[in-house]
């Protein structure tokens, strides 16, 4: 072993304190087995670890200067992803006008704490696909229990929070943009034949693609407000939510969509934009009825309660242009003093599709939602078959036991249960946006274990409805805290 210079001893003391104090965060001191290679490669040099560098090739220096580069690359960016923060683009408009489609952000991982992966050997920067080869980005062994590190704080209401889809468990790769489940609910009320719509959708691959499985860290991520805190009792009346019986404080943003009847003339982008609506937001109902993609017959409009304008030569009845747009309070105010609306009315809630829990009578509709009890971690609740529906995910999906009910008992892990007591902590995550938000009120309750992290910083924004030069860039929200909106 050759003599080490002072300044070796200095960079192998840095860089072994680091690692050290990583190992000591992350709790696998398994991973000290490995300061003896700092050693070897700062101090004793006994494996020629930059052997490459006195090639007297230039070309094989030239490849391997290359490789070093990229596999330090990978490993910084795999490492940095998977502790630190990474990057996320809002795809939908659910939590617009907070955040809005476009913005790019950067999520922290230290501020809930970072969670070890529960698969570790996947492609840096790629959540479940590899693009252009369209394949698995990981391998799903071996599989890590969950364990979630130190970080600045918890979760708490109000927060907007990055969080792994939780009814992403299963997905029909044709349509990877559907809750798996919703899709088969929806299948068995669209085919009178079809009695079970998760075993028709994997017999017709041709049309929905594969059906995979994926673990809890590769589920799409998604991004929503945390309303409702573990231990609460939550209720929606006519879009108003409530925790324990008080009205909950709505977001400054928060909107909601209303069938707007205009005095007679069709709106053009300017008019959109005075109210903050963008071209996707706005679906546009002609005096037949008819509207972009999707048919709305006059019993449509009539029903939403949108009388006929009045009748044309031919005694047909005719309708005013109307528009299904979302309007924050602030917009809503300014419309109706505009003078271009005839009638303003709120989207009523039997369109808002089916609730959780899907395939059981609750009554309960998209704008009239619970009352429903968020689990808490070491709470036990008494199982019956009235509340079974809600929890069965969170006791069977989520805390991996299983479970059966025969002749009205229940059985967990094969014995007689009449009650539950929660391992996880669950949130209650909606949208700003909330008659555009596919959110708790769809899938149901988020596990402590599917949260990723916390949006920080909109660090880049890209208005859709402009050219890249033409308006394009949203030069106003660039590097604007979250925590602002």
């Amino acid at each position: 072993m050759r003599k080490a210079s002072k300044s070796q001893w200095i960079k192998f003391g840095i860089v072994s304190l680091i690692y050290i104090l990583f190992i000591a965060w992350v709790g696998n001191f398994w991973w000290l087995l490995l300061l003896p290679v700092f050693f070897d490669i700062y101090i004793s040099k006994i494996v020629p670890w930059g052997k490459w560098k006195q090639s007297k090739n230039k070309s094989v220096r030239k490849i391997a200067e290359w490789v070093d580069a990229i596999v330090f690359a990978l490993v910084a960016v795999y490492f940095i992803n998977i502790f630190v923060f990474q990057n996320y683009k809002i795809p939908s408009s659910s939590l617009e006008k907070t955040l809005l489609v476009g913005d790019f952000l950067f999520v922290s991982k230290v501020s809930y704490g970072p969670r070890v992966p529960n698969t570790p050997l996947s492609f840096p920067l790629a959540q479940h696909t590899l693009p252009v080869i369209n394949t698995k980005s990981y391998i799903e062994w071996p599989q890590w229990p969950y364990k979630r590190l130190k970080g600045f704080g918890e979760v708490q209401r109000y927060d907007i929070v990055v969080f792994n889809f939780p009814a992403g468990d299963t997905v029909a790769l044709n349509f990877q943009d559907r809750d798996f489940y919703t899709l088969a609910y929806q299948k068995e009320r669209e085919f009178s034949h079809v009695k079970n719509g998760s075993q028709y959708i994997r017999n017709n691959p041709q049309v929905f693609g594969k059906v995979v499985f994926r673990p809890v860290d590769r589920r799409e991520n998604y991004v929503k407000r945390c309303v409702g805190m573990p231990g609460d009792s939550l209720q929606v009346v006519d879009n108003q939510v409530y925790i324990d019986g008080k009205a909950l404080e709505n977001p400054k943003k928060m909107q909601l969509n209303y069938f707007v009847e205009t005095t007679g003339s069709h709106w053009n982008e300017k008019t959109f934009s005075m109210f903050g609506v963008s071209k996707d937001d706005y679906t546009y109902i002609d005096e037949n009825g008819q509207r972009r993609m999707a048919m709305w017959e006059p019993y449509w409009l009539q029903r939403v309660g949108i009388t006929p304008a009045g009748k044309n030569q031919m005694g047909q009845e005719y309708f005013n242009p109307v528009y299904n747009i979302p309007l924050t309070q602030e917009a809503l105010a300014k419309l109706k003093k505009s003078g271009y609306a005839k009638s303003i009315i709120i989207e009523p809630d039997f369109l808002g599709g089916p609730v959780y829990p899907i395939r059981y009578n609750t009554g309960w509709t998209r704008d009239n939602y619970g009352p429903i009890w968020i689990p808490k971690k070491g709470a036990t609740i008494e199982l019956n078959e009235k509340n079974i529906a809600i929890y069965e995910r969170c006791i069977v999906n989520y805390e991996h036991n299983q479970m059966k009910v025969e002749n009205g008992k229940i059985f967990i892990n094969g014995e007689p249960a009449d009650s539950y007591t929660f391992k996880y902590d669950y949130y209650w995550m909606m949208g700003d946006n909330r008659h555009k938000s596919a959110d708790s009120r769809s899938w149901g309750f988020v596990p402590e274990d599917h949260v990723v992290g916390k949006p920080i910083l909109v660090w880049l924004s890209l208005d859709k409805d402009h050219s890249l030069f033409n308006g394009g860039i949203r030069w106003n929200r660039l590097f604007r805290f979250v925590d602002n909106e």
